[in-house]
């Protein structure tokens, strides 16, 4: 009888490969994705700075950006919106109503923010009883059109080979500059320290970029882009009427840029920014569009080299799965017992990190605006290829910084919900669901006995030829 069930097994696994190899190429994933605008009406009040602002002008257009990923076995899904941040309780309604739809758990869908300072009012401050600010009507129609775009993208799947590509790019700096006896000074209230931040400070410029290239398609440029860098978009909220603008910053223009030139599709997903901004914050539009378009061109030297090289670039077994991790922190005394709302009671607060896989490369959801010190910290511990940040991808919960700003004090320490240990525990949540989802993934890679990753047989210079595709 056991026996018989085992042949039963190996007929139907072997039945799931053959499906699975006639939906696409070996090497290959289905992709489908969806661009859909969603500014408000000009006279909303706009979120980011101070309250009750209220937009003037339209400066560009606010998307929200979603790519599914299919390979055969799991399917996940990854959002991008032109908005500061989603409200917690609208953000979780999303993620169940999309995931319905696509087929999956709500850990499979990643809505993450650009974090944007010219988008209307999305997400309640917790500290604040006040939620007239909050944008409901604009939260319920946004839920709508992603529900409504998800479903329409995914009568058109596509079959695309995957590669992915970091490389260092210097459009942002640290807007932290701390003495030598540990005190921090928050730049953007002196101008004349920035220098002295950029120069001193630690600063994330990794511009990771993961391109989904079709099959069917005989172009050197991919069909979709997911750019990622970590930086506040907050270039072209000039003082006055720059700052009353509805505006997608500069992650509109990488994506248009990426697209006038190339035809090619592209998605921008904010990293670790906390403490960031880019070169040349608060200048105004001109200084968007430079960001946005040097972002862009690096994706361009991305897809170059990516096909150039495709031995060390394009990933073999583009596989893609979800993971997730709740851990509770505990609430500072100064807002212990004094948020309002279902949590106005609450000692701590439950949160999660969440971790989406496409091929060698993780998106690492995150419940607020975290450093790029905590971010990095995160990517230090990956066992994937490339870890990225998806921000405030599974909540709102402020400013989250690494222990010792803490100690320095500063800004985003002053606005810091929970005790020093939550970076911690984010970083280990992060960390248990990157080994639980890699190893799921890619349970071969591991030495008997011993979890990946193992460098035991690697070379010590340990660069892969390339060549360019049919010549030489």
């Amino acid at each position: 009888m056991n026996a018989k069930r085992l042949v039963v097994a190996a007929i139907l696994a072997a039945c799931a490969v053959s499906a699975a190899a006639a939906d696409g190429e070996p090497g290959t994933v289905k992709v489908a994705w969806f661009d859909k605008v969603i500014s408000p009406e000009i006279g909303v009040e706009i979120c980011g700075y101070d309250a009750h602002q209220v937009s003037v002008q339209k400066q560009s257009d606010l998307h929200a950006v979603g790519c599914a990923v299919d390979d055969g076995e799991r399917r996940t899904l990854i959002v991008s919106c032109d908005l500061l941040g989603l409200d917690g309780e609208y953000l979780a309604r999303m993620r169940a109503r999309l995931a319905k739809i696509l087929g999956a758990g709500p850990e499979a869908v990643m809505i993450s923010c650009t974090h944007t300072h010219g988008g209307p009012e999305t997400y309640w401050q917790p500290p604040w009883e006040d939620r007239s600010t909050l944008n409901e009507p604009y939260l319920a129609k946004l839920g709508d059109t992603l529900a409504a775009a998800l479903e329409e993208s995914m009568r058109n799947w596509r079959a695309c080979r995957v590669a992915y590509y970091s490389m260092t790019l210097d459009e942002n700096r640290n807007r932290r500059y701390v003495t030598g006896d540990n005190r921090a000074s928050f730049t953007p209230h002196r101008k004349e320290m920035e220098r002295l931040a950029a120069a001193d400070r630690f600063a994330d410029k990794e511009l990771g970029v993961l391109m989904f290239v079709d099959t069917a398609s005989s172009s050197d440029a991919p069909a979709y882009l997911i750019g990622n860098y970590a930086a506040h978009p907050l270039a072209s909220h000039a003082p006055g009427l720059g700052g009353l603008r509805i505006s997608a910053d500069y992650p509109g223009h990488f994506r248009d840029y990426v697209e006038s030139e190339t035809g090619c599709k592209a998605m921008f997903v904010s990293g670790a920014c906390g403490d960031l901004v880019p070169k040349g914050d608060e200048m105004g539009s001109d200084a968007a569009r430079q960001v946005g378009v040097s972002l862009a061109k690096g994706a361009f030297a991305a897809i170059i080299d990516a096909n150039r090289n495709p031995e060390r670039f394009f990933f073999k077994s583009p596989k893609t799965g979800a993971e997730s991790r709740k851990f509770r922190s505990r609430l500072r005394g100064k807002f212990r017992r004094k948020l309002y709302g279902p949590n106005k009671d609450a000692d701590e607060i439950e949160m999660e990190a969440q971790v989406i896989a496409v091929g060698d490369v993780c998106f690492v959801g995150v419940p607020g605006e975290i450093t790029c010190e905590l971010g990095q910290e995160i990517k230090w511990h990956s066992p994937f290829r490339r870890a990225w940040i998806g921000y405030m991808a599974t909540g709102c919960w402020e400013y989250q910084s690494e222990p010792n700003a803490l100690v320095a004090g500063g800004y985003e320490p002053a606005w810091q919900l929970f005790t020093a240990r939550f970076g911690l525990k984010l970083v280990s949540a992060a960390e248990d669901a990157m080994f639980a989802l890699r190893e799921r993934l890619y349970p071969g890679d591991s030495v008997p006995g011993d979890p990946y990753p193992d460098n035991l047989f690697h070379r010590r210079v340990n660069i892969p030829d390339g060549k360019k595709p049919g010549a030489y």
